[in-house]
């Protein structure tokens, strides 16, 4: 399985982080994925999250493709 592709897989089931790409996924370069993915057609957004005063980013695949309709309920990270 690709990076991109499992990237893919987990913004199916919800929200991704970079913290869970890393630990995870084995992925340090979550945004390039993200990017790739997004210049194939996918419809990503980025979140700013904070969490006890660090900020990141929290990536949410949006419309038909993504299994869930509200993936706020998977807890991130």
């Amino acid at each position: 399985m690709t990076q991109n592709e499992w990237v893919l897989n987990e913004l199916k089931k919800g929200p991704v982080t970079p913290i869970q790409a890393l630990s995870q996924g084995g992925i340090m370069r979550l945004a390039a994925r993200i990017q790739e993915l997004r210049e194939s057609g996918h419809e990503i957004t980025t979140h700013k999250v904070e969490v006890n005063g660090k900020s990141f980013a929290q990536y949410v695949l949006e419309g038909k493709q993504n299994a869930k309709s509200s993936p706020s309920h998977r807890p991130f990270g």
